[in-house]
């Protein structure tokens, strides 16, 4: 082990070069860590030598990590998750907290869970500790590099969100899947075969992170696939074009009897068999270290006793 070298390389180095990372801002990381803006670039001038790399270079008003600081960001992370938690030993009391939480989800997600983050958000004093993310802006890669705590999607409970080893999910609400339809549509008041669904056109929901869902695998080699007309980023979207045409959306039946804009939508079962499917939480296994976060953990696992 090289001493003299870990020696001229402090916390505080991996601190700013960590929220660096996630701000892309000189300015905006002096504001995180309450110093001035040329103590932030004085260490990374610093950090630039230690670890002869350049991080980041600029284009226009902000930084863009090199490739080398994009690959060292994950045990960056370990490494301050590990410190946080032998600073921060003992119970957790949220009203003593003043960091920051942070969850990633889908917009559609958010419906389902708003009243349990209001509940969490009412239990920590200060304002502003809860940051929700859209999915799409900080996925499981930033789950991995520390920049958002947690990850909440629907999803097939036989096929894992991501392979990475650093990331670990767990089911937290069960599920079915649902057909849903408008009011007018032909299909509103007849039972919904097999044949019926795949002659209709019908509206996707992208991802770019997960593979194609196994109901869509299963349909395909059992029955035929479907014919997608569009392809939209979430529910909510999906519903709202379901009002405006003929188009069928095959989606989660939890959030269909919770969402507005699945009201006055027919809702009707599948004609054929999809999986199993759920809500799970996901994390960087890193992040349990702090106790805020176990607290979190502990909180978002429990929803499916609290929903029963």
């Amino acid at each position: 082990m090289d001493y003299i070298a870990l020696s001229r390389i402090s916390l505080k180095h991996l601190t700013v070069l960590h929220v660096l990372l996630s701000t892309h801002s000189v300015t905006t990381t002096a504001k995180t860590l309450c110093v001035t803006p040329s103590s932030v670039s004085k260490i990374l001038s610093q950090l630039r030598t230690q670890l002869h790399d350049e991080l980041f270079y600029r284009d226009g008003p902000q930084l863009v990590p090199t490739p080398f600081a994009i690959n060292i960001g994950p045990d960056i992370h370990k490494i301050l998750s590990s410190m946080n938690g032998i600073l921060h030993q003992g119970d957790f009391q949220p009203e003593l907290f003043s960091g920051t939480l942070s969850l990633s989800m889908r917009e559609s997600t958010f419906e389902l869970f708003a009243d349990k983050i209001s509940q969490l958000s009412k239990q920590l004093a200060a304002a502003n500790r809860i940051q929700i993310f859209a999915k799409e802006q900080l996925s499981f890669d930033a789950l991995i590099r520390g920049q958002v705590d947690f990850m909440l999607l629907p999803h097939d409970i036989s096929q894992p969100p991501t392979r990475s080893r650093d990331l670990v999910w767990a089911q937290v609400l069960d599920d079915e899947m649902v057909c849903l339809m408008a009011s007018n549509h032909t299909l509103a008041n007849q039972p919904l075969t097999i044949e019926s669904y795949l002659q209709h056109q019908h509206i996707g929901i992208h991802d770019r992170d997960l593979a194609e869902p196994f109901f869509e695998q299963n349909l395909t080699q059992q029955h035929g696939s479907r014919n997608v007309a569009i392809s939209v980023a979430d529910f909510g979207a999906a519903a709202v074009m379901c009002h405006h045409s003929t188009y069928l959306l095959t989606c989660s039946k939890r959030w269909a009897d919770n969402a507005l804009q699945a009201k006055g939508l027919i809702q009707k079962e599948l004609p054929f068999e999809y999986g199993k499917v759920g809500y799970s939480l996901v994390w960087n296994q890193a992040s349990l270290n702090d106790p805020a976060l176990r607290w979190l953990h502990t909180e978002l696992t429990h929803l499916n006793s609290d929903k029963a």
